[in-house]
């Protein structure tokens, strides 16, 4: 009789689930049932960040956590279009003072040919104060608790969070210089060093004084002994403090653009006691680094570093305020854009940045409701997009009926196949060489590869400069004539047949070599993988097969990729670019030779170093955007479309996708700091989050039912003997 029990309590049991599941919102929420009304913006990411440090850091994904932490002088007014700079922690931006070869001061429209200097203090505002953070804490007396860490103490702590006590102090003008020198720091590498070198006075000398100081501090340095070199020592002639609120920065001649990087973490503040405490290196043991743990005084804050799983920025408590703005262009008014006008900001308490290595777990949670916002992918466009009659981009149905919006915008970034330039085989200045890039750009057809993966977003480039920014051309001066001719003053991409006949040229006849008769093979090297990536990888090859190149792909994970171009050792990879500041500047430096990757730590990470494109740089750079700049920069065109160092790519269309409750959304391609300016309704979002995931309990009703039919006639002969009395009487008689 005891396995009827057993089957009754097991049915009991699955009603009651049953039964329970019904005042469940949904089974598969991915975040605690606590958070559900909560203000929390939910993302993702796919690359791990490697450096949080704002001297060091110089990549999208990066950028996406650090300027929301750190604070530089200026930043991009949100709204306004054409972008215009604004301030941040200073009083106003500031406007450099002209001083000529003789001392003089002169006028702002000077030609940069007749300045010495230009002069730029900055006054920041007080009252800015620092996250909390043990960098910054104090014993009664004033002396710092954590800067000398025991063994004991250091046992207790795996994250900063750990330390018991923090601090924070007031923002001031020494912090900016001492980020300033940072740039010059011989263990920080950083990746403007190469460029700032040339404009910040001085800074090549105090690099080398500096190198000098830092040899001198590791010779006498012990095993456990911190390794902290006190830049406050050591004068800058071209970043001084002039008083507690008020700095000035000295550049060699006219260099308009600075202004720009003055808006970008490079030249955020870093206050001194923050690199003193992580110095030490039992904390540098744990992995718990500036390069890691950020220290701002920006509106958000970090506070879980789990690059395997989860970021989280949450709201600083010590940030002293900004409002949203209360002006933008034309119509802003009418998309809601300003109905936050004046009120303080941020808006949202907190941002989680799950790990997503695949874009269709993020699309249907997108779906779901569980993130707020997403991108569109070639793998869900179909979905999520309809084309109309007229070729513009449209939601489709299923995306209307949940309230999604749409948000589209060309954006000034380039995206280019790279080849290095001091690679043996695909590099040089040789004829042989530069007839095998321009032979490899006729084939790679960009135009398909645009249609595939894109869908149609994108421009085929034809040039260093993307549209919107001084210098891009235009008419027919805009199709490159070596991958390109004009039809009709259209552009139609060259043939096979002359891809081949440059490959013979350059010594390789139907794909292989002249004199040994052996195949062409060229290495691909990716930070990219997965799955997603094979139908890419395989395209690629198609390309190169066509002129019966063989490619091998040589894929690893993102960072040691990236050391394999700081190395030098890619052969062909794939990068993009975002514009830093609105300027042709921004990308033909991409390849000036100075600046390149191996050997320099700058940007130019095909390595490509022309005399005469170089000089031509130099020269355009400082200038203003006057005709004869124009002209400078279609020569410099010329010359890089010419040897090819890149295949040019595109210039893709964005595409984003939000949620009703997410607001304040406009496509800022200048800004990085723009999370300040989002709002949620995390009520209107619990709602939908109920609706669109109700959990389908009719299978299970199903299957309840058949099991209670196959149990039934076992339990009817169950009961009637339960309730037989001669069953009965021999029981009582048995237990008595």
């Amino acid at each position: 009789m005891l396995l009827p029990k057993c089957w009754l309590r097991f049915l009991v049991v699955c009603i009651f689930l049953i039964l329970s599941a019904c005042e469940q919102s949904s089974w598969n929420n991915p975040y605690p049932p606590t958070d559900a009304n909560k203000n929390i913006l939910y993302t993702a990411f796919s690359n791990r960040p490697k450096h949080l440090d704002p001297v060091r850091s110089y990549v999208s994904n990066e950028y996406e956590l650090i300027a929301q932490i750190y604070e530089p002088p200026v930043q991009y007014h949100y709204l306004k279009r054409p972008y215009t700079l604004v301030p941040l922690s200073t009083t106003e931006v500031p406007q450099p003072v002209l001083i000529g070869k003789n001392g003089d001061t002169l006028p702002g429209d000077t030609s940069s040919d007749k300045v010495a200097f230009s002069i730029y203090e900055i006054r920041i505002k007080p009252g800015i104060y620092y996250q909390p953070h043990p960098a910054f804490a104090r014993d009664s007396e004033g002396h710092f608790l954590y800067h000398n860490l025991t063994e004991a103490q250091l046992d207790k702590i795996d994250v900063p969070g750990d330390f018991e006590q923090t601090g924070t102090r007031e923002l001031v003008a020494a912090d900016y210089v001492n980020q300033i020198k940072r740039l010059a720091h011989p263990k920080l590498n950083s990746p403007i060093y190469g460029v700032m070198v040339n404009y910040i006075v001085g800074l090549k000398e105090f690099a080398e004084t500096l190198k000098q100081a830092n040899d001198k501090l590791a010779a006498t340095k012990t095993d456990n002994a911190a390794t902290y070199l006190d830049l406050t020592q050591f004068p800058l002639e071209g970043a001084e403090v002039v008083d507690r609120y008020t700095y000035r920065i000295k550049i060699n001649g006219k260099y308009p653009q600075f202004i720009y990087w003055l808006a970008m973490p490079f030249f955020a503040p870093m206050p001194p006691e923050a690199e003193q405490f992580y110095a030490q290196q039992g904390l540098i043991d744990k992995n718990i680094t500036l390069d890691w743990y950020p220290v701002g005084t920006g509106p958000y804050m970090l506070t879980v570093n789990d690059p395997n799983y989860q970021m989280v920025l949450e709201r600083n408590p010590d940030f002293h305020g900004e409002a949203y703005p209360v002006e933008g262009d034309p119509g802003d008014q009418e998309k809601g854009l300003l109905n936050d006008a004046d009120k303080p900001m941020p808006f949202i308490d907190k941002v989680v940045f799950n790990l997503e290595k695949e874009s269709i777990p993020y699309w249907n949670k997108f779906l779901q409701g569980y993130y707020d916002t997403s991108s569109v992918s070639s793998d869900t466009f179909d979905q999520a997009i309809q084309i109309t009659s007229q070729g513009d981009a449209t939601l489709s149905e299923e995306m209307q009926d949940k309230g999604i919006k749409l948000i589209t915008a060309v954006q000034t970034s380039t995206f280019y196949v790279g080849f290095n330039m001091l690679d043996p085989l695909i590099g040089g200045n040789k004829e042989s060489t530069r007839k095998l890039r321009q032979a490899i750009s006729i084939a790679v057809d960009y135009e398909e590869f645009i249609s595939i993966f894109l869908n149609g977003r994108g421009i085929p480039g034809q040039g260093p400069v993307p549209p919107g920014i001084f210098g891009a051309e235009t008419g027919e001066r805009a199709i490159n004539p070596y991958v390109y001719d004009v039809v009709n003053g259209k552009a139609q991409r060259k043939s096979i047949e002359e891809a081949k006949r440059l490959l013979a040229e350059a010594g390789y006849p139907n794909g292989r070599n002249a004199s040994t008769g052996k195949p062409l093979l060229l290495h691909f090297d990716t930070g990219m993988g997965g799955p997603s990536s094979k139908a890419l990888f395989d395209w690629l090859r198609k390309q190169f097969d066509k002129i019966n190149i063989k490619l091998v792909i040589r894929s690893t994970d993102f960072n040691r990729f990236m050391d394999k171009l700081a190395k030098g050792t890619a052969q062909i990879f794939w990068l993009g670019w975002n514009a830093d500041y609105p300027d042709p500047e921004n990308f033909m430096f991409l390849l000036d030779g100075p600046n390149r990757r191996a050997g320099k730590n700058g940007e130019n990470s095909a390595n490509y170093d022309n005399p005469e494109f170089n000089a031509l740089f130099e020269k355009m750079k400082t200038m203003d955007n006057t005709p004869e700049r124009l002209k400078i920069i279609q020569d410099m065109t010329d010359i890089v479309r010419r040897d090819a160092p890149w295949l040019w790519g595109y210039h893709p269309k964005g595409f984003s996708l939000h949620h009703s409750w997410y607001y304040n959304a406009k496509p800022n391609l200048m800004a990085n700091n723009t999370l300040k300016y989002k709002r949620l309704d995390p009520e209107i979002r619990a709602v939908k989050r109920k609706e669109w995931n109700q959990p389908v309990l009719k299978p299970l009703y199903i299957i309840l039912a058949v099991l209670l039919l196959g149990l039934l006639p076992g339990i009817i002969t169950y009961l009637r003997k339960e309730h037989n009395p001669i069953t009965n009487q021999k029981k009582q008689s048995d237990d008595s």
